[in-house]
């Protein structure tokens, strides 16, 4: 009896991890642009959105759009992200600064439907010096779009129409080198999950007949 209540435990545990890896198959995310700041050579989340930030003369900015569940999660942009080098051909000007710039529109599976993300580009935007990231945004990569709540819908027009919506994980898969796993992952909750119980099944079943057999 002992055998079988161990046996029946260890499926249902199986069965939850199971249900778990479908629950995370089942995860969704929202389209959006991400705005990074761009800090000894790596790229750093905002903490401030781009019509509040700041950015300093030589400062590197990045916006990068894509389907991702939170900002841990979230795509970093893509590309060449050297000052000295986007902003080669752009000398300094008293009373402005200058701001490098890497806009990167994202893959086609994060696309809205119908549309097709522009090529990813870098420019160097010279600026008043108290302008914000958006004001620099603004003066290289018009026009831009934003909702009721100043969210940045659009950068150069793209995309055409939405703004943060929500959509289902299966339909803005990041690339697996970007998000540090296979596309499959999830996916392979359940099959996963029903070869473990399987597994379990089999061995209960096999500790109950050796017992019996050695009582016998």
């Amino acid at each position: 009896m002992t055998a079988v209540r161990r046996a029946a435990s260890l499926l249902v545990a199986a069965l939850v991890l199971s249900a778990a890896g479908t629950g995370q198959a089942q995860a969704t995310g929202y389209r959006y642009w991400s705005f990074w700041e761009r800090t000894g050579g790596h790229w750093t989340y905002a903490t401030q959105g781009p019509s509040v930030a700041r950015p300093d003369d030589g400062a590197v900015e990045g916006f990068r759009f894509a389907v991702s569940e939170d900002s841990a999660d979230a795509s970093r942009p893509r590309g060449a992200a050297d000052f000295g080098t986007i902003c080669a051909g752009t000398p300094a000007k008293s009373g402005t600064k200058r701001v490098a710039l890497v806009l990167d529109f994202g893959s086609p599976a994060d696309a809205p439907s119908g549309e097709r993300p522009p090529a990813g580009r870098t420019a160097c935007a010279r600026v008043p010096a108290d302008a914000t990231t958006a004001d620099a945004l603004a003066a290289v990569a018009p026009p831009l779009r934003y909702d009721g709540n100043a969210l940045l819908c659009a950068i150069a027009g793209y995309p055409k129409k939405g703004c943060g919506e929500q959509v289902s994980a299966s339909s803005g898969k990041k690339p697996a080198q970007e998000s540090g796993s296979s596309d499959d992952g999830p996916s392979l909750g359940l099959p996963i999950g029903a070869g473990v119980v399987a597994l379990l099944a089999g061995a209960a079943v096999w500790q109950a007949r050796r017992r019996r057999d050695v009582s016998g």
